[in-house]
């Protein structure tokens, strides 16, 4: 295969232009695995990377696509061989390195883990680096010692891609789970993921107090802003929030009062430089404490072509659950 398709974003005058079209091998990058790509998702990050809604890209062309599931071509790494299954979340790929929107991907042996044998590469990009983060942000908030017990658990943005998973996740350990939407109409869609309370995102945009009444043991928030402050506000004394979105903005218009009168802890979630440790126990969870027919209920698949709309949508967010890209 000289020549591949792939979601090419290169630079215009007017800023940059993403589009379908064939990729020389030979063009890409330094690495000692090649894998044949097989299934790709669609994160926030691609949707900004696709529209030019923020300097994403750090490099032209750039293929875009911050992760991908498929099978090893090639390797040089001792760690692997021709036909393994592997799985890549993050490591800058679609910003810095070549990305998951193309049938090839060549990259470092180091930033692969190995395909769970319960999962098949079509569910891993159901999953994705959304459902993958939303697994970090349950283990984190075990971690801080939080469990059904401890009393319920809010999920804002729940009914995009991580919060769809959060709240599956949660509910399958057992946590009752506010899910925090700004879209009642998907009231129902959250129900069945297992949201046992629909809390409307209003409720979480106004003035922040410095304390607002203690309303939940914990929280997962991938928006940020207003409503990370405020949800830090509500939380009860000794409890923790995991943040690893930005969807609202990146500022935090609170107070220190929540950690210094509460005890409340803010436990940050990064998943793309994730050390491997963590990132095998995630996906070993994954395997286990996600409803897979949730999964299937949450997702929808497109090709390579549509990318452009999907990520129109998902920056505007109206996005619901997962999108998985056939690639291969």
């Amino acid at each position: 295969m000289a020549t591949f398709k792939a979601m090419v974003i290169d630079k215009t005058e007017g800023g940059t232009k993403a589009a379908l079209a064939d990729f020389d091998e030979a063009n890409l990058m330094d690495g000692d695995v090649t894998v044949r790509v097989e299934y790709s998702t669609v994160n926030y990050k691609d949707g900004l990377a696709i529209t030019g809604k923020a300097p994403v890209v750090r490099r032209f062309p750039m293929i875009a696509g911050v992760d991908f599931a498929g099978t090893v071509e090639a390797s040089s790494h001792p760690n692997w061989k021709a036909g393994d299954k592997v799985i890549l979340n993050g490591w800058g790929l679609g910003e810095t390195h070549l990305g998951a929107y193309a049938e090839k991907a060549r990259v470092k042996g180091d930033w692969l883990v190995r395909l769970p044998a319960g999962i098949s590469t079509r569910d891993a990009m159901a999953i994705g680096t959304a459902g993958y983060t939303a697994m970090l942000c349950v283990m984190a908030l075990e971690k801080h010692g939080l469990s059904p017990a401890s009393g319920p658990i809010a999920v804002t943005g729940a009914a995009g891609g991580v919060g769809s998973v959060a709240v599956s996740i949660l509910s399958k350990l057992g946590f009752e789970v506010s899910a925090v939407t700004g879209r009642p109409a998907e009231a129902d869609y959250l129900k069945s993921l297992g949201a046992t309370e629909i809390v409307e995102r209003a409720a979480l945009t106004g003035p922040v107090k410095p304390l607002a009444k203690e309303r939940w043991a914990g929280g997962i928030d991938s928006v940020g802003s207003t409503t990370l402050a405020n949800l830090l506000s509500m939380i009860r004394y000794g409890g923790a929030v995991a943040a690893c979105g930005l969807a609202g903005g990146m500022d935090l218009p609170g107070s220190v009062a929540p950690f210094i009168l509460r005890g409340v802890c803010l436990l940050g979630i990064d998943s793309v430089m994730c050390p491997l440790p963590k990132r095998e126990e995630a996906w070993k969870r994954l395997e286990t404490d996600l409803d897979r027919q949730k999964l299937a209920a949450m997702t929808k698949e497109i090709g390579l072509s549509d990318l452009p709309e999907a990520a129109s949508a998902i920056v505007a967010g109206q996005v619901r659950g997962r999108v998985v890209v056939k690639i291969g």
